[in-house]
């Protein structure tokens, strides 16, 4: 079975940790995949998790919805009828529709966007008013603030906060910070590296977010902030302190 990282991948009652090793998802992922009923393990007489081809199958499976930008309970969907591919390419084949449909909606949602950058960048050329900035300067757009604005798909956006939630499964602690949220899970390096990549695309989608990533022996800190007007999406990405 050959993954996206071009290894193959060929195994025999592996544990979960071997499996990410091999495969490049992390363990976390699996763990969540489990949880969310898309990867169930059978466990060795020592509580162990172990996977054989069966799941290394199921795993390209969800891989490959991943990569299409699908939810994982649409991908859960077609794991059901995965054993009959006909099946699965007529319920993909509207899922597709719609991925299609949601990066037109974006691509002139953007273009929009860059039409009123143009404006800006028309008005910042004219002669400077004497003084200092006012309302009619031409220094800050007069419509309305895109600075929360994310330039993710609806579909998209359902897709990356899953993934945020495989990540937070773990999390240790919850508390609030001035503009944000601090998060803090068990030291792991793999963790930290998961976690600081998933912020990197965060906030190329989002450029609004400040995020701040601390590792120590103890403990891993991510520290999330954003505007007040984006208070509901970081509730919603990260949940509520406890």
């Amino acid at each position: 079975m050959t993954f996206e990282s071009g290894r193959r991948l060929t195994v025999d009652g592996v544990r979960i940790s071997e499996l990410a090793g091999r495969s490049g998802v992390p363990a976390t992922t699996l763990r969540f995949y489990e949880q969310a009923g898309l990867l169930p393990a059978e466990r060795s007489p020592a509580g162990y998790r172990r996977y054989d081809e069966s799941d290394v199958r199921r795993l390209a499976f969800i891989s490959s919805g991943k990569s299409l930008g699908l939810p994982l309970a649409e991908i859960r969907d077609l794991l059901a009828v995965s054993d009959q591919c006909s099946t699965v390419r007529e319920r993909l084949r509207p899922l597709v529709a719609a991925r299609i449909a949601d990066a037109d909606r974006q691509a002139a949602e953007l273009s929009a966007f860059a039409a009123q950058l143009a404006k800006v960048l028309d008005r910042l050329a004219e002669e400077s008013p004497e003084g200092g900035c006012g309302p009619d300067c031409g220094c800050l757009a007069s419509t309305a603030d895109p600075g929360v604005m994310c330039t993710l798909s609806d579909t998209d956006r359902d897709a990356r906060g899953e993934d945020w939630r495989a990540l937070l499964a773990t999390v240790t602690a919850r508390e609030p910070i001035p503009g944000g949220l601090r998060l803090t899970w068990v030291a792991d390096s793999e963790l930290a590296a998961n976690v600081a990549r998933l912020a990197a695309e965060e906030q190329g989608c989002c450029a609004f977010f400040d995020f701040s990533l601390h590792l120590n022996p103890s403990a891993l800190v991510l520290d999330v902030r954003a505007p007040a007007a984006a208070a509901d999406l970081v509730v919603s990405l990260f949940g509520a302190q406890a």
